[in-house]
């Protein structure tokens, strides 16, 4: 193993240099089989294509706020994402299109638009992690999601070996989703994302944030209270990285909301119908998003609910799956992840699925 030394996930134990869990927001993960640092585009590609060339397994890891990470650790070789920074590539009297390299710390970014008057991300304040990391899972929070402002990412093309730059149309944005995520083809550089010039917010969908900012949903705010309000509601459920609050070391939301179909979600009110209506939002088509959240809760998994070694369910959140006790296996807390799933199904007959992606572990 090569002696490297990274900046770890925020709040990230202290560990051995080579162990993943230093650089995983759940604080899981073994052992690395070598550690290599990129810090820009290019060196990327290259670090890259060195590993292809050895024909080793790799891992691109960049803030690590959504990968759960296996005891094994990995075999290959782990190239940890720092490329910093962001640039005006367009502008006009109402839009500019800022040009995000994929190590940027994602909250960095919103705080600087948000200075800057610059509108289309303010909603996804205090998300952890990085912008590379954004559209692959079509980060999303509050009535905003990236697929919104991005107009085009900058990406190596493994299959091809070549650098390409992929309009947003052809990335594939759906709920939680995106052609980059589970594949390993595509390694994000950068990301492009055109904002309003504009102090104020876009329309205010969530009606959660619209009854904590005192408007109706619909509603336009200043940006920087729209920040505030959302960061406020985030630390609320611990989902705001904090290296004192157990309640936070973990990947925010493990579970993605089911999107049933309607006669599924016709089959659920049936199995519930003892507990009130689900909370759900009617979807494209004739489908049905349902909250995972509410589905936990009812079928016995409340805030605080504990597994194995010291996992357990957040005390704020209980989406939130949480490595409390700091030294627990991944193992533990993918028991955890199973145990709820099966009570889901076995309560409701919804299926949920993960929300981050799995290395060497399985769910």
């Amino acid at each position: 193993m090569s002696d490297v030394y990274a900046e770890p996930a925020t709040g990230a134990a202290p560990t051995d240099p080579a162990t993943l869990a230093r650089y995983t927001t759940l604080r899981l993960g073994g052992a690395a089989g070598r550690l290599v640092i990129a810090t820009t585009a290019d060196e990327i590609v290259q670090k890259v294509q060195e590993v292809e060339s050895r024909d080793e397994p790799i891992l691109v890891l960049a803030g690590g706020s959504n990968v759960v990470i296996g005891d094994q650790g990995f075999p290959g070789t782990v190239v940890l994402i720092r490329s910093r920074g962001f640039r005006v590539v367009a502008e006009d009297a109402d839009t500019v299109t800022v040009r995000v390299e994929a190590g940027e710390p994602w909250d960095d970014l919103v705080a600087a638009t948000v200075e800057r008057g610059w509108s289309g991300l303010e909603c996804l304040s205090g998300i952890p992690g990085s912008a590379g990391a954004t559209p692959i899972q079509n980060v999303g929070a509050y009535g905003q999601e990236v697929a919104e402002t991005i107009t085009g990412v900058e990406a190596y093309d493994r299959t091809h070996g070549e650098v390409v730059r992929i309009d947003a149309v052809d990335c594939g944005f759906a709920y939680r989703g995106s052609i980059f995520k589970y594949s390993d083809r595509w390694v994000v550089l950068t990301v492009d994302f055109r904002l309003a010039r504009t102090p104020v917010s876009g329309p205010v969908r969530y009606a959660e944030l619209a009854r904590a900012l005192g408007v109706e949903v619909g509603d336009r705010v200043p940006l920087a209270d729209a920040r505030a309000t959302v960061l406020r509601l985030r630390a609320g459920k611990g989902m705001v990285l904090d290296a004192d609050d157990p309640d936070t070391w973990s990947v925010g939301s493990f579970f993605t909301n089911p999107v049933l179909e309607r006669e599924a979600y016709e089959l659920l009110r049936e199995r519930a119908a003892d507990l009130g209506e689900p909370p759900s939002w009617p979807g494209a088509g004739d489908v049905v998003k349902v909250s995972a959240a509410w589905l936990i809760d009812k079928a016995g998994f409340g805030k605080g609910y504990a597994g194995p070694e010291g996992v357990a369910i957040s005390s704020k959140h209980t989406l939130a799956l949480t490595n409390r006790s700091g030294t627990a296996r991944t193992a533990a807390l993918v028991a955890l992840a199973r145990e709820i799933r099966d009570g889901v199904h076995d309560r409701f007959g919804v299926t949920l699925h993960p929300e981050p992606v799995l290395i060497n572990c399985i769910i």
